[in-house]
């Protein structure tokens, strides 16, 4: 794991075309120590959303080394209950703080009457949920005074009623409400095992210059009535068949910032990296075969 130079204070800047990690307080000390070689990293902002303490300051630290990005659970964006202002307001000095390159959240809702539930739950893919999240999104990018991502996620069902597919939704939520979009190919992957659709179809869907950072991560299989089922856990390395779909999303969309995602059952922080080094092959003969 080679180490990367130290540096002063980075500015606000853009995410490199590399790949980067997410960010978990377990591996804190480790990055300070060897300052893998990594191009970026990923933080979940509501956990940074305290007045201070040892989170803060080890992000603070690790900010001088590495380019940001923040990537919500929280907002509960497809909701129907209002937006949380004190949310909001967090976030935007947490981004006024750090100067994150991306900032992002998720198709999904998390909240009804004021309960948050511990899960990123789909939406009813209608044109009245799609005028709904148009809507949404713009209050949040006017309110934080940037574009945000929005990343589409996994799902086990789906709502009966729906009469768009979804990566169609998320098109035209990101031509409507001018964001961008954050593409989980594991959750394509996860989605499309589980409901029978074609992932290629999804990848060709989604505009091009829309798409500004891709996930990565791992899955678990669960074996339930008639089948299985798969669930986005991440706690795995990344499958051979994600990463197919990931060769087919760079060659379709170019080379894009991308993040392997871990968040349970963490491995030492040298196995995130060689995860980072795969996807930053790809990325490299991607990059080759363009020049």
């Amino acid at each position: 794991m080679s180490a990367k130079p130290a540096a002063s204070r980075l500015g606000p800047g853009s995410i490199p075309v590399r790949t980067g990690i997410g960010l978990r307080a377990e591996h804190y000390d480790a990055i300070l120590e060897v300052l893998p070689a990594v191009g970026w990293l990923e933080v979940h902002s509501e956990n940074y959303f305290g007045a201070g303490g040892k989170p803060l300051d080890y992000l603070e630290r690790i900010r001088a080394h590495y380019p940001l990005s923040l990537h919500g659970v929280g907002l509960s964006i497809g909701s129907t209950d209002p937006l949380n202002d004190w949310h909001l307001t967090q976030l935007k000095r947490l981004i006024r703080r750090f100067e994150p390159a991306l900032v992002s959240e998720h198709l999904a809702w998390s909240s009804v009457g004021g309960r948050y539930l511990n899960d990123l739950l789909p939406l009813p893919y209608t044109e009245e949920a799609l005028y709904h999240l148009v809507a949404r999104v713009a209050r949040v990018q006017d309110a934080l005074g940037r574009q945000i991502l929005i990343e589409n996620v996994s799902s086990y069902l789906q709502y009966a009623h729906s009469t768009i597919p979804e990566w169609e939704f998320l098109a035209e939520l990101a031509k409507r409400a001018g964001c961008g979009v954050l593409l989980d190919v594991n959750n394509i992957y996860v989605s499309a095992r589980n409901h029978g659709f074609d992932p290629g179809a999804y990848l060709r869907a989604i505009p091009q210059r829309a798409v500004q950072e891709i996930h990565l991560a791992g899955f678990t299989v669960k074996q339930v009535a008639g089948g299985e089922m798969l669930i986005d856990t991440h706690n795995q390395p990344v499958c051979p068949d994600v990463w197919a779909l990931y060769r087919q999303a760079v060659q379709h969309f170019g080379p894009r910032p991308t993040l392997i995602e871990w968040d349970t059952d963490l491995p030492e922080l040298a196995v995130l990296v060689s995860e980072a080094q795969q996807a930053d092959a790809i990325l490299e003969e991607r990059h080759a075969r363009a020049a």
